[in-house]
C-alpha cells in the first residue's frame, strides 16, 4: 500500500545552541516516565546503544506528557485545551530561549539540538492532541493517516535523527520507512485497543472499512466477535502487516540502533499474531507478548540485522 509521502523539512537551519541544557537528573525523570507509560517500549529501548538510549527516553516522555493532558489528567488547567496550549506554548518558548522550567522539556530541547530535529518536527504532533478531543471517527484511511501524521509520524522521524543515517543513504532516504513504521506501530496498537477506545468514546478503523464488512458500531458496543467483526480484523491485520513489511528495509539505513528498531518492529508486529491467536476476541483480553516471546524475537531481530537486515 502506498502511502502519501510528505515534504521533508530541510535541515539546513539548524538550530544555534549550544548541548547540554539538560542534567542526567532530567533525564532520569525522562527514563521514569517511560518505564512506568510502556513496558513493551521500555523492553525494547534497552536493545538501542546506552548512549542514545536516554535521548529517546527524553522523546518518549516528552510525548507521553502531552498524550496525558488528553486522556489522563489536566490537573492545574481549567481544560484539556489550556493543558495543550501551555504544553505548546512550553514547547516553542523552550526553542526559542534555549532553556526550559520543565525537567522532560529540558530533557527534550537538549535532544533535539544534539540531533537537530528542527522545532516544526513536532507541529503536527500537537495538532494531533487537539484532533483527540473532538475527532472520534474517521470516514477514511486518509483521514486516520492525517491523524497518524500527528500521533506517530512525528516519533518516527525524531527518532531517525537520533539514531542517524548511514552512508550512502540520507536521512531523506530513510524518513519514508520510518513513517512506514511508524504508521504500523500505531495500527497495531488501534487494533489492540478497540474495547478501551470505544469506552472513551473513540473509534480508530475506517468507517468505510466498517461499512465494507458490514460491521455496525453496535456490534463492537456489544462486544461481540461475529464472523464480519473477524473478516474485518483480519482485513486490517493484512493493511498493518503490510506496512511493517514496507518499513523493514529502512533498518539497514540507520547508523545505529539496528537492533532495537528491528526488535521494536518485530514486538510490535507479534501484537497481531496475538489478536489471530485469540481468535480475534479483543474484548476478553488486551493482546500483549508473553516475556519469552520478546526475548526470542529480540534474538531473531539480531540474527535477521547481523546477516541481512534488509530481509
Amino acid at each position: 500500500m502506498e502511502i502519501n509521502e510528505r515534504a521533508i523539512t530541510p535541515l539546513s537551519h539548524k538550530i544555534q545552541l549550544s548541548p547540554g541544557i539538560a542534567s542526567s537528573r532530567d533525564y532520569a525523570y525522562c527514563r521514569s516516565v517511560m518505564h512506568k507509560a510502556s513496558q513493551r517500549y521500555s523492553f525494547a529501548s534497552k536493545f538501542l546503544p546506552w548512549w542514545k538510549r536516554r535521548h529517546v527516553e527524553a522523546l518518549y516522555a516528552f510525548l507521553r506528557v502531552g498524550d496525558d493532558r488528553v486522556d489522563v489528567s489536566y490537573s492545574g488547567f481549567s481544560s484539556p485545551e489550556a493543558a495543550i496550549d501551555d504544553w505548546e506554548t512550553l514547547y516553542h518558548s523552550a526553542f526559542e530561549r534555549g532553556d526550559s522550567a520543565h525537567p522532560v522539556m529540558r530533557a527534550f530541547l537538549d535532544t533535539a539540538i544534539r540531533f537537530g530535529i528542527q522545532k516544526s518536527v513536532m507541529a503536527a504532533y500537537f495538532r494531533a492532541m487537539r484532533d483527540d478531543l473532538w475527532i472520534t471517527r474517521f470516514a477514511t484511511l486518509d483521514d486516520l493517516l492525517r491523524y497518524i501524521e500527528g500521533s506517530a509520524i512525528p516519533v518516527g522521524r525524531a527518532m531517525t535523527h537520533i539514531l542517524g543515517v548511514r552512508s550512502p543513504f540520507t536521512l531523506e532516504d530513510a524518513l519514508p520507512f520510518a513513517d512506514r513504521l511508524s504508521i504500523g506501530m500505531q495500527l497495531s496498537n488501534f487494533l489492540r485497543d478497540i474495547d478501551e477506545d470505544y469506552k472513551l468514546g473513540r473509534i480508530y478503523l475506517p468507517l468505510e472499512d466498517l461499512d465494507r464488512f458490514s460491521v455496525a458500531e453496535n456490534d463492537i458496543a456489544r462486544r461481540k466477535v461475529t464472523p464480519h467483526f473477524v473478516e474485518l480484523m483480519e482485513f486490517e491485520i493484512d493493511r498493518t502487516v503490510n506496512f511493517y513489511a514496507g518499513a523493514i528495509p529502512g533498518v539497514r539505513m540507520l547508523a545505529s540502533g539496528r537492533w532495537g528498531v528491528m526488535s521494536g518492529l518485530l514486538i510490535y508486529r507479534a501484537i497481531l499474531d496475538d489478536i489471530r491467536r485469540a481468535n480475534y476476541d479483543i474484548f476478553q483480553r488486551k493482546a500483549d507478548i508473553s516475556t519469552f516471546d520478546k526475548i526470542r524475537l529480540v534474538g531473531i531481530s539480531f540474527w535477521r540485522v547481523a546477516s541481512n537486515p534488509s530481509k
